[in-house]
């Protein structure tokens, strides 16, 4: 059986420890061979494959990034977009079946060419741990490792001029990134998008902390809604998934703070070094574990589904248990790290 990968969408820590796992299982337990999609959907579409390998996939575990590319196509756009003509290019090249690497745009495609009548699995990927068919997603970890280690630095140059300080950190439409590394790093104020508060509220917990002589540090997330606002703040236009490209609310949130308070306040965007760099241990080990177990499940025929996280167990779920629901923050566990506000 010869099967292609692919990564889509955004990258994130971890993406080269499902490969490894994947080739690496295959290879050696099943006879399976492999070959691998440059760029995610655009190469799966313009047959841009390469022999993937065990020599390939060596030592990647601890590597950042994906070999293999990555891009925001829609597999169903352009002229050779659709699944009739991209299973006549996985034929031509005598490609059995993929696993699809990502997160909910990625999925929701490979959703669509299962229904198409094509061999897809999935492996849920995103920093932001928004899909509600698996406990945590890797990358996830990580990416709360690096926001709480920027929050820290942030905190000692808060002390030093007594300022407040603004970390907007990723997560789209919920509020993972920001709660656990909010709390991780003793922040004053966690905005999350599940939680709308008003100036007012953020204010008072701003001052509160001033007032005991600390210097404030607020956690924002990119989808985080001002009450009133309809939706989260975006000026950078739309992803190849007609959904907005969040960010910029640190911006908005820091002039009003500092007008109310009177505090010298600074914001600071942690964009992108969240997806960057080595993956954690948690993500390397969860990581090579969906790719051994992705390898499984397509030996035994279980084309249509993905593999997910469920206590410490992997197992097997269909594709629209992960799609239309967001795995948003339940109201307790923002309670639990509200009682440390202020």
């Amino acid at each position: 059986m010869r099967i292609g990968i692919l990564t889509s969408g955004g990258d994130c820590p971890g993406l080269n420890a499902v490969i490894r796992g994947a080739v690496l299982k295959g290879t050696t337990a099943y006879d399976l061979e492999f070959v691998g999609i440059r760029d995610g959907w655009r190469g799966a579409l313009d047959g841009d494959f390469f022999p993937l390998t065990r020599h390939q996939v060596k030592g990647l575990s601890k590597v950042g990034g994906t070999i293999l590319g990555t891009s925001r196509t829609n597999p169903y756009e352009g002229p050779r977009g659709g699944a009739e003509n991209l299973g006549r290019t996985l034929a031509q090249h005598d490609i059995d079946g993929m696993i699809v690497i990502g997160g909910e745009g990625t999925l929701a495609g490979a959703n669509r060419l299962r229904a198409d009548g094509l061999n897809v699995l999935g492996v849920p990927k995103t920093i932001d741990n928004d899909l509600r068919a698996t406990d945590y997603s890797f990358g996830f970890d990580t990416a709360v490792n690096i926001a709480t280690e920027a929050m820290d630095r942030l905190r000692t140059t808060g002390d030093s001029h007594r300022r407040c300080m603004v970390a907007e950190v990723m997560g789209r439409n919920v509020g993972w990134i920001a709660l656990h590394a909010g709390m991780a790093a003793g922040a004053h104020a966690i905005l999350i998008p599940e939680v709308p508060m008003s100036m007012d509220e953020i204010v008072a917990l701003v001052e509160s902390a001033h007032d005991r002589g600390r210097a404030p540090l607020v956690v924002v997330s990119e989808g985080f809604t001002l009450t009133g606002m309809e939706t989260a703040y975006s000026d950078k236009g739309l992803d190849a998934f007609n959904r907005p490209r969040l960010g910029g609310i640190g911006e908005v949130l820091a002039p009003q703070i500092e007008a109310r308070t009177g505090i010298e306040t600074r914001s600071t965007v942690l964009g992108h070094i969240q997806r960057g760099g080595s993956p954690s241990g948690f993500d390397r080990v969860l990581a090579t574990r969906l790719g051994l177990a992705a390898v499984d499940a397509i030996v035994e025929g279980h084309w249509g589904q993905m593999v997910a996280l469920r206590g410490t167990d992997i197992v097997r779920v269909p594709f629209a248990d992960a799609l239309g629901e967001l795995n948003t923050v339940p109201r307790h566990r923002y309670d639990e790290a509200a009682a440390l506000f202020g």
